[in-house]
């Protein structure tokens, strides 16, 4: 019985209690959502957010916000796609997309712990500025046709598996072991719980709250990688709003935006509920300005959940 009572108190289960609920509604809906094509659909659909919300799961942990992924992800496909139509070795353009993906955490995590600025102002001002360039050096068109090699990241199959799934769960994998079992993740969520009490115990908080949005933009850059192979394509407009994605993933998936709570598992079941969300609405014809209207509705409820659940606890103390 109390292990019954300790398992519905996890904010992971009561998710995934969701997701099959939600799952549920649209197989009644749809003859074709249980569709082994379509499950793997979603996940692949998934694959890109969830890689995306894991790096923003970092973020969130310590109180953070990361509001330029979408941007950072449409400019490292920009950037690759001009390396590779100039005939730039693909090994080679990998290595200089992580690169970019360390220099925009780095930028981030200077500007934070250095310059005193706020996460929420710094990213905004980051998700303009890679916007903006983005359009700059693709002159506003689609940039395509790529090597095999590099298409293979995000198009290509391991015994019928799409690659994009694999990476997926592999980073998901390793970032929930990170969290769990290092003393990196131990420090992640001390900062997260509270910042000054962490430095007075000796944790070097700046180098912290910099490894996870370094964490954030190498997330960017792989996402990157995956969305332009699987398109075989660049585009400026590309990842609009993943950031509004990303986070409600976050918080869906029992996070606080407060810090100091939530698992990379949790991400993982809120990106998969917000992709079953998107396909089910999407095989009942639901008008895209409704799908809008409902995909902010689950945000708001999540993050007045998170409100109440901390309110909560701070009267209880």
């Amino acid at each position: 019985m109390t292990f019954i009572k300790s398992l519905f108190a996890k904010s992971e289960f009561i998710v995934f209690l969701g997701l099959l609920v939600v799952g549920a509604f649209f197989s009644f809906q749809s003859p074709v959502f249980l569709s082994s094509f379509n499950l793997q659909n979603i996940i692949l659909q998934s694959s890109i957010m969830g890689i995306i919300a894991i790096g923003m799961t970092f973020v969130i942990l310590t109180a953070g916000i990361d509001l330029s992924v979408g941007s950072v992800v449409a400019l490292s496909g920009i950037l690759m796609a001009t390396m590779l139509n100039s005939g730039v070795n693909v090994a080679l353009v990998l290595s200089i997309n992580l690169v970019f993906g360390i220099t925009i955490g780095i930028f981030h995590g200077f500007s934070i712990t250095k310059m005193r600025m706020a996460p929420f102002i710094v990213t905004l001002a980051t998700m303009a500025m890679a916007r903006g360039l983005t359009m700059v050096v693709s002159d506003g068109r689609t940039l395509f046709a790529f090597p095999e090699s590099f298409n293979y990241f995000g198009a290509g199959k391991v015994a019928s598996i799409p690659v994009a799934i694999i990476i997926f769960l592999l980073y998901a994998i390793t970032a929930e072991i990170l969290l769990q079992k290092t003393v990196l993740g131990r420090n992640i969520y001390a900062v997260g719980s509270n910042i000054k009490a962490a430095a007075l115990s000796g944790i070097r908080t700046n180098r912290i709250l910099t490894f996870v949005y370094i964490a954030s933009g190498v997330s960017c850059a792989i996402a990157g990688t995956i969305l332009s192979g699987r398109l075989d394509a660049a585009m400026p407009t590309a990842a609009t709003g993943a950031e509004l994605d990303a986070i409600a993933a976050v918080i869906i998936g029992g996070a606080s935006l407060f810090g100091g709570k939530g698992t990379i598992i949790g991400t993982v079941i809120g990106v998969l509920l917000i992709g079953v969300i998107n396909n089910g609405m999407n095989l009942m014809n639901v008008p895209p300005f409704w799908q809008s209207f409902i995909k902010g509705a689950v945000i708001f409820l999540a993050v007045l959940i998170d409100s109440i659940k901390n309110s909560n606890e701070e009267a209880a103390i």
